[in-house]
């Protein structure tokens, strides 16, 4: 343990003698730690000294103090300025160049707050500063030594089974503290001890991995929590993996054991752990070249194969009725959204399947387990197309209803959402014909009535479409707008001479639906 004044003070063959009493220090004053020893008579040392020193002086500076006018101020000002610097306490050796401790400097120290001690003419410093340099070399080698066996446990925990979990329960015994993995999904992956970090803590440490993933670049900061709860800690914390790759954060709380040797403890761990999710990277690139082969079979009309296979690696494929969900595969969140999915896998023991097809990610789930479809648009901001349930032997079809939900679900003017398909063929053929090229051919279609609507303060548009939408019939589209039935007759017969077609047929009224449907 590194020397405190305290230390100093309990070795009986220096004979220190304490002149500022124990309850008039700061409550730390005496087991603040000392980093060294030094002597100095100068008037003014404070710019020669370190935070954490011990000053030993034999008083020359105060040799005149009884023609000194102001002893007292003098005193008072010199122990002010090793205040300010941090020194931990003053020794005054007597009997070299004065009989006794000032009485001024005394009580500088006691109102200032800065331990004095007195040291006997027979204990030279040079004995103060050597003990000094023995405890810090001996308090260095312990904490090398507790490093090295807690490096050791740490490797030998890594060769197990469950390696990843085992090293950090190990960090975690060594620190003396919590320790939690956030995935590159950013989720708690796993923590040692089990819910010893309670909310908000956990939640205020999640959410800050969760920002430092999303920068997608290296990083280590320090963060404080639980302030609210009334017992606030900080918790370091470190990504995992390259930049733009980042496999997770490692998350430390707050420990004693945190300084140089502790500080290199974790690094070993950051540097396992880091090399742990690398290697699970490879084996994650393996199984999807895996998984898209399957995927193809599947598509195929092969399902003996995938089920098989499939059934030895995950689990048995979802059971029918299956749906096929599609989501772009984003460069910049890849890894993590395949993390994702392979957690959501092992949580269902299979009964959910996944590949990577070229740009997109291909689902094959149960008809009620859609929740994974909104999961991934809210966590990843993607668009998702998703088929209507089929047998496990209609998945081309089904995967043909996900793209093109895709399509729609990427028109989609207020962001990423998800898409089913059967939203689209509710509206018919025509809606989707409508939205593919023919946008601008439905714009010149209807031109007319929306250059004579914005001329003549007409409704020509919107009577066009209630009376399509109601088949034709001039009574129910009167009724619906609020007018006359013979109103709707002469606005539909001005809508005829303005677009130069006759409406009662049904080719008609079907292109300028389409038109209506183009433009919506």
């Amino acid at each position: 343990m590194q020397p405190t004044v305290q230390t100093l003070l309990d070795r009986p063959e220096l004979a220190l003698g304490l002149l500022t009493p124990a309850d008039a220090l700061p409550a730390e004053a005496l087991v603040a730690p000392v980093v060294w020893a030094h002597s100095s008579d100068l008037a003014d040392p404070a710019p020669f000294l370190d935070e954490g020193q011990v000053l030993l002086t034999t008083g020359t500076q105060f040799e005149h103090d009884d023609a000194r006018a102001d002893a007292e101020g003098f005193a008072r000002a010199y122990v002010q300025r090793l205040r300010d610097r941090g020194v931990a306490a003053l020794g005054f050796g007597t009997e070299v160049i004065r009989a006794g401790t000032p009485a001024a400097l005394v009580d500088a120290c006691v109102e200032l707050g800065l331990p004095l001690f007195e040291v006997p003419y027979r204990v030279p410093f040079i004995a103060i500063a050597k003990l000094v340099a023995d405890l810090l070399a001996e308090d260095a080698y312990a904490r090398q030594a507790w490093a090295l066996s807690a490096q050791r446990a740490i490797s030998r925990a890594a060769l197990r089974p469950d390696g990843l979990t085992a090293t950090l329960a190990e960090l975690s015994q060594r620190l003396g503290t919590w320790v939690g993995l956030v995935d590159a999904t950013g989720a708690l992956d796993r923590e040692a001890p089990q819910g010893a970090l309670g909310q908000p803590s956990l939640g205020e440490v999640v959410g800050e991995a969760r920002s430092m993933l999303r920068r997608g670049q290296r990083a280590s900061r320090t963060v404080l929590v639980g302030e609210s709860t009334g017992h606030p800690q900080h918790v370091t914390m470190q990504t995992l993996g390259s930049g733009g790759a980042l496999r997770g954060v490692l998350a430390v709380g707050d420990s004693p054991e945190l300084d140089q040797a502790g500080r290199e403890v974790v690094t070993s761990v950051i540097a396992l752990a880091g090399l742990s999710l690398e290697q699970n990277r490879d084996l994650d690139r393996a199984r999807g070249h895996l998984r898209t082969g399957l995927l193809r079979s599947l598509l195929a009309g092969d399902t003996s194969l995938a089920e098989r296979v499939a059934s030895e690696m995950w689990g048995p494929l979802p059971e029918a009725p299956v749906r096929v969900a599609v989501t772009d595969a984003a460069a910049h969140a890849i890894d993590r959204l395949t993390e994702l999915l392979e957690l959501r896998v092992d949580e269902r023991g299979g009964r959910l399947f996944f590949a990577r097809d070229g740009e997109l990610i291909v689902l094959v789930l149960e008809a009620a387990d859609q929740a994974i479809a909104d999961e991934l648009c809210a966590e990843f901001d993607l668009p998702v197309g998703v088929s209507d349930a089929v047998p496990i032997e209609g998945l081309a079809a089904a995967h043909e209803q996900a793209l093109r939900a895709l399509e729609r679900a990427r028109e989609a003017g207020s962001g990423a959402r998800v898409v089913a398909f059967d939203e689209i063929s509710r509206q018919g053929v025509l809606a989707f014909l409508a939205r593919t090229d023919a946008r601008a051919v439905a714009v010149a279609t209807l031109a007319p009535l929306v250059e004579h609507d914005a001329a003549s303060g007409t409704t020509l548009v919107d009577t066009v479409r209630t009376w399509l939408e109601h088949g034709g019939q001039f009574d129910a589209t009167a009724q619906q707008l609020g007018v006359h039935r013979h109103t709707v007759r002469s606005r539909i017969a001005l809508a005829e001479r303005l677009l130069e077609r006759d409406l009662s047929g049904f080719h008609a009224r079907a292109d300028l639906w389409a038109a209506l449907l183009a433009v919506q």
